[in-house]
């Protein structure tokens, strides 16, 4: 049954006009008719006595799926009864209670039928697979046989497990593992596949879209959520993250939201991928204020236009300053007094700032260390500076100049967030093969080996949320990031079928085979969560950031001298915490 729907008090008058029509035909072809007052009080009598019995057994009362076997047998049950006690209080009318008891029974089931084919032509319906036999599987079939509005009907299950081969549940038939996928398809006239299968690492989804490009005329699609509240009307097209694999981060947002409501809170290159999507959900938190900093007014436009959906670019929460200007950061701390600041501004091209150090230098670690100066001065107990993957173990200018940002950071006791490549971030590798692809390629790759972490940009901002919550300062959160992905299988799956090639440029200076979210020395420690790690960071006193100078080589060995060698002892100074 497509419709599953419990039945309710509304089928109760049909049922009645059932009985009525049912006896009154009985009357009408019974050799002898009884007098018009004695059929009249039969009919009347039958409908009180179905009301009477179908109370207790709960008929009307939404107890029963609709048209399920359970409520037509208790709806044979109930006609039953109220047949036998007809025969019992009106024993002269035996035959016309017979042959009208089993007319309103067909009656009342040839409505329910009515009704139900109804609906099915009015709802058409996609037949599908469903791929994973398990839990998950088992609640999207249910969820697709209770909504009655639901595009899809399950005509078979897959699963590799192959003790589930040949079962029914709710009786759809398993049909097999991912080997009979093709015959699968064929014979149960399935446009599509459904994957629902729980906790996949990616692969197994890789593969089978893959497998299914060789299938032409077929869909795959996915369900992003697999939890209890599952809608089939989330049932989407299989996107990258899906193909990645990324274990979502478990985040009670509104839990640990408490320290951003109410307060005044600024974010820094608040109108780049990160900066603009941590806007988005901290506007979430009511906060008193939400201060939104970034040099490049477009961005400005765009992130307020995103969250209010206007961009009159009148409003005090948009600030135009550039990190370089140190009076001005610093006046904009003084008379704004944040309480809570999210430091995402930065400069983040590897490539171009091996070629251009400086630049990292005056924004990165001197922009940076503005900031930070900023809200020691204004009393701002939380910070939280983004970080990267590249900062263990530098090797780019990147790498060395975010790594001292990591402990400039932690001398002034606030926290840093370090992850790995975000998906859908302007600049991004997925960015450039998309652009690529849609020229018509070719696409091309660093190195056939070479492997990168990745994670979808609302996780990002979540952790970094998290960070706030549960971090202190002088460490480094770093995500538990899965497994390292190869560039070269992203770039097919984004080419697909697609005749594109894919051209190895060989890795560029600063470049790593594979990067690593630990550097040497560093203890992986989850004391709080199980996918989170707190890393404790070497502190870096800022006059040794304030004496770097220069450009080219010998500004980048000197940037890497402060990755690697420990800081200078200085005089003790007071520690502003997170907590």
């Amino acid at each position: 049954m497509d419709d599953h729907r419990p039945a309710g008090p509304g089928d109760w008058p049909a049922d009645l006009y059932a009985w009525t029509g049912g006896l009154a035909l009985a009357v009408a072809i019974a050799p002898s008719r009884p007098p018009l007052a004695a059929a009249a009080g039969t009919i009347l009598l039958a409908a009180a006595l179905h009301s009477a019995v179908s109370w207790p057994v709960q008929l009307y009362r939404r107890r029963y799926e609709y048209a399920s076997m359970a409520f037509f047998r208790a709806l044979a049950c109930t006609v039953l009864v109220v047949c036998g006690l007809l025969l019992v209080l009106a024993p002269a009318s035996g035959l016309i209670v017979l042959l009208g008891s089993g007319a309103a029974l067909v009656a009342m089931v040839a409505m329910r039928w009515a009704r139900l084919a109804r609906r099915a032509h009015a709802v058409a319906k996609t037949p599908v697979l469903i791929y994973g036999a398990g839990a998950a599987g088992h609640r999207l079939l249910r969820a697709m046989q209770q909504d009655r509005h639901c595009r899809y009907r399950a005509v078979g299950f897959l699963d590799d497990d192959p003790r589930k081969h040949r079962l029914r549940i709710s009786g759809v038939p398993v049909l097999g593992g991912r080997p009979s996928l093709r015959r699968a398809l064929e014979s149960s006239a399935a446009c599509g596949v459904i994957f629902a299968v729980r906790n996949e690492d990616g692969a197994l989804l890789r593969s089978l879209r893959t497998e299914m490009s060789e299938i032409s005329g077929y869909f795959l699609k996915v369900l992003p959520s697999l939890d209890d509240s599952l809608d089939v009307g989330q049932v989407r097209d299989v996107e990258l993250a899906d193909l990645l694999g990324r274990r979502q981060i478990d985040t009670d947002l509104a839990s640990i939201g408490d320290y951003l409501t109410g307060k005044r809170v600024l974010v820094t290159g608040a109108g780049g991928s990160i900066g603009s999507e941590l806007c988005r959900q901290l506007h979430l938190f009511a906060p008193a204020e939400l201060m939104m900093l970034d040099r490049d007014e477009s961005a400005l436009h765009a992130v307020q236009l995103s969250i209010h959906g206007r961009a009159l670019l009148d409003d005090p929460s948009l600030i135009l300053a550039d990190l370089r200007d140190a009076a001005t950061i610093q006046h904009i701390f003084a008379t704004r007094r944040p309480e809570v600041v999210f430091h995402a501004a930065a400069l983040k091209h590897l490539t171009l700032l091996e070629r251009h150090p400086a630049e990292a230098l005056q924004t990165n670690v001197l922009g940076t260390l503005n900031v930070l100066e900023a809200a020691r001065a204004a009393g701002v107990r939380r910070l939280v500076n983004i970080s990267t993957d590249k900062a263990a173990d530098p090797i780019s200018v990147l790498g060395y100049s975010k790594r001292i940002t990591e402990r400039l950071t932690a001398h002034h006791g606030f926290l840093n967030v370090r992850f790995g490549n975000v998906l859908g971030s302007r600049g991004s590798v997925v960015t450039a093969f998309r652009a690529q692809i849609a020229e018509g390629g070719p696409v091309t790759v660093t190195d056939p080996d070479v492997t990168r972490y990745f994670m979808t940009i609302p996780e990002a901002v979540q952790l970094v949320i998290q960070a706030a919550a549960i971090g202190s300062g002088g460490e480094a959160l770093v995500l538990d990031m899965g497994t390292p992905v190869r560039i070269a299988d992203l770039a097919r799956q984004l080419i697909g079928a697609a005749p594109i090639e894919i051209v190895y440029t060989g890795l560029r200076p600063g470049e790593k085979l594979h990067e690593e979210l630990f550097g040497r020395g560093e203890a992986d420690v989850r004391p709080l969560h199980p996918l989170i790690s707190h890393v404790r960071v070497p502190s870096l006193h800022p006059l040794l950031a304030r004496a770097l100078s220069g450009d080219g080589a010998d500004l980048v060995g000197a940037m890497a001298d402060l990755c690697v060698v420990p800081a200078i002892e200085m005089p003790a100074q007071s520690v502003v915490h997170t907590s």
